[in-house]
């Protein structure tokens, strides 16, 4: 009773808001933060026709969800080849990801509005035989119409913190009912399933974070192989996904180290590359230059990576690296696609969104964690003088990652349930 009265005035307060919607996605759109030619999909209406038999749907807001679920797609292609997935995902950057990682059958599309139009117009196009999300993207009308619809759900690589759940548990009545409406539901880490399980007073499993048997990030051979010519012999080292304030503490170690490594290149690909104005800027008085500029100079000294979809080339070119999103409060960046690239991995406090990837890096030796921007210059400066010490935290984090394969076939297996229901 009390959760169909929560979703009443969730349902209403989604309509009010429409003409508010329709302006800020305007705004979204002219700032590059959604794609206006396909703005219609955000309101359930889509230019591409549903193919022929039964449809898999699975959401992955973004990009470390969409590329976790890849070998998981990868496989029910294999083995439901008469089958088509399609796949949701909310911002541009995973978009423009999953065309480049998406095997041939799979379709992408951007996810509705949780508006109700908007979701009646998705299901009346698309008709999925089945619906999969991904970690935390538990929106209300979606799964209560899916539901309705006899959708059989799953939730998998659940994820949840304890702030959420407090948060969550104000609204306890309505959240049990959207988490049991879930056929299977899966948990990235036992904390996770132990939040989500006391949410939803239904045992919840773990079977380990599908980001762990993730695939190599792709990369274009022939960019590779050029720019592996043209800077070898320089010490080279990379600051991956910055947010700002973090670039700061980059520079810093920089300035710091280059007397003492002649020709050191410092790589920094900002989290959003529209940021690559204000990232040189800040870099002021050393020799900068952008990707979208061409190939570092012989005497570029800082080399802002400012285009996307090419994390995966400066991950095999940088020994090291260091991850962003963690020496600023922003939960910390996925390291694992680092580290499955060979790269010896630094990374600041703040890693509550990759806890496990980031404790089980630290405890088999791949990860160093630091705390501040002399911290990070310091075990900057180690990993540059000491080649063996590289060596070795690149060689455990490619163990650590390839122990992970697993993961796949076990979500497919607990899976199973759902998929005899299609």
């Amino acid at each position: 009773m009390l959760a169909t009265a929560a979703f009443t005035l969730y349902r209403w307060a989604f309509r009010l808001a429409r003409p508010y919607l329709r302006w800020v996605m305007l705004r979204r759109a002219g700032a590059g933060r959604e794609e206006a030619a396909r703005l219609g999909e955000r309101w359930g209406r889509s230019e591409q026709p549903r193919p022929p038999g039964d449809v898999i749907w699975i959401h992955a807001a973004s990009v470390g969800e969409t590329v976790s679920v890849v070998p998981l797609i990868e496989r029910l292609r294999r083995d439901r080849p008469e089958a088509s997935v399609l796949l949701t995902t909310v911002t541009t950057t995973a978009a423009r990801r999953a065309v480049v990682l998406l095997p041939s059958g799979a379709i992408h599309q951007y996810l509705p509005l949780d508006d109700p139009g908007a979701v009646r117009r998705f299901f009346n196009h698309w008709r999925p035989a089945a619906g999969i999300l991904v970690e935390s993207e538990i929106w209300p009308t979606l799964i209560r119409t899916a539901k309705a619809r006899g959708l059989p759900l799953a939730l998998i690589n659940g994820r949840i913190s304890s702030r959420s759940a407090r948060t969550w548990s104000y609204a306890a009545p309505l959240i049990r009912d959207l988490l049991n409406s879930f056929e299977v539901v899966l948990a990235q880490t036992p904390a996770d399933a132990k939040r989500l399980g006391r949410l939803s007073d239904r045992p919840v499993a773990c079977l380990g974070n599908l980001k762990f048997a993730g695939p190599p990030l792709p990369v274009d051979v022939k960019d590779l192989e050029r720019l592996r010519q043209g800077l070898s012999g320089r010490p080279i080292w990379l600051a991956a996904s910055t947010h700002p304030g973090e670039e700061t503490a980059v520079l810093a170690a920089h300035r710091t180290l280059a007397p003492e490594h002649p020709g050191l290149l410092t790589v920094i690909v900002p989290r959003h590359p529209d940021r690559g104005d204000e990232v040189a800027a800040e870099a002021e008085g050393l020799s900068v230059q952008r990707r979208s500029e061409g190939d570092p100079a012989a005497t570029t000294q800082i080399y802002i990576a400012d285009t996307l979809g090419e994390l995966g080339l400066w991950y095999r070119l940088s020994p090291i690296a260091f991850v962003g999103g963690s020496l600023v409060e922003r939960g910390g960046q996925n390291p694992l696609e680092a580290a499955r690239l060979g790269c010896a991995l630094l990374f600041g406090p703040h890693g509550e969104n990759n806890a496990a990837a980031v404790a089980g890096l630290t405890r088999v030796g791949a990860l160093e964690q630091v705390e501040t921007a002399e911290q990070l210059a310091a075990a900057l400066a180690r990993l540059l003088r000491d080649r063996e010490l590289r060596e070795a935290r690149s060689a455990a984090g490619l163990t650590f990652t390839q122990a992970q394969a697993h993961i796949v076939e076990d979500v497919l297996t607990a899976l199973e349930p759902l998929f005899r229901k299609i």
